[in-house]
């Protein structure tokens, strides 16, 4: 973000004659996510502060710093006290042996907090589980099946999410940029104030899905379905939305600024 920002292909705001650019974020993050664009090191936060940091490191598209942010607090969540109804049931060691059974299912387990990165996880049912906090980036996890999960806070990072089921499921503030969500099904899934910058949504089906506050900016929607989709301060700068189905769908709050919208259906959309 801040390479493009100065890059001079964008207008920024000048204050004053000193020439000073104002960058409408909140001031007391800036030194954190100055020194790790420096060193690459995650600063050592109170937990809350995290949260406040990941905002922030969404927001100037720093992937790395999110993924060592949500890395940190999975490590912090081992350390709970193991009578915390909020930690897993099972380990990562756990998973990796189940995985190599056939017909995984983890169907109503508790998997909070865990980190299963770039685990090969394709074609597990992980309906009605608990996976809030999950670390999945750059996991395999296509045909995957996360019916009504409860997946607050979970990173998919880069992850492989092709033809997954997502039919009712919780992602609220989950990050999923850059993850492959070609024909996924996400139709009636909560997903306030998730992150798909830069994700392949192509022919995802997003009937209905609550994408309020949502960042798809640089998604790829090519294709996809979103009927009855809740838009409401969603970002879709520079998403491409050719053919998309965008039939009724309420955009007065939506940004849209360099979308691509050649071929989409807009029949009765509000505007």
């Amino acid at each position: 973000m801040l390479a493009a920002m100065f890059s001079g292909r964008h207008t920024v705001h000048h204050e004053s004659e000193k020439g000073f650019v104002f960058v409408d974020r909140d001031g007391k993050h800036f030194r954190h996510i100055l020194n790790w664009l420096r060193d690459g090191v995650v600063p050592t936060l109170e937990d809350s502060q995290y949260q406040e940091l990941l905002r922030e490191a969404e927001y100037y598209q720093l992937l790395g710093l999110s993924e060592g942010i949500n890395a940190t607090l999975c490590s912090r969540r081992y350390e709970n006290d193991p009578k915390d109804d909020s930690k897993a049931e099972l380990t990562r060691t756990d998973i990796i042996k189940c995985i190599q059974t056939d017909r995984v299912r983890f169907r109503g387990v508790n998997l909070s907090g865990l980190n299963l990165s770039k685990l090969d996880l394709s074609l597990v049912d992980f309906s009605h589980a608990c996976l809030k906090d999950v670390f999945f980036s750059g996991a395999n996890l296509q045909s995957a099946k996360f019916r009504d999960v409860d997946g607050g806070g979970s990173n998919f990072h880069n992850a492989n999410l092709r033809e997954c089921e997502f039919n009712g499921a919780n992602l609220h503030g989950a990050l999923l940029s850059g993850a492959n969500l070609q024909s996924a099904n996400l139709q009636d899934a909560c997903l306030i104030d998730c992150s798909f910058c830069g994700a392949d949504l192509r022919s995802a089906h997003l009937q209905t899905a609550d994408l309020t506050k949502a960042n798809l900016e640089g998604a790829n929607l090519e294709g996809a379905n979103l009927k009855g989709a809740k838009l409401s301060g969603a970002n879709l700068q520079g998403a491409n939305l050719q053919r998309a189905y965008l039939r009724h769908v309420d955009l007065r709050e939506t940004e849209l600024v360099g979308a691509k919208l050649d071929g989409a259906n807009l029949l009765g959309a509000i505007r």
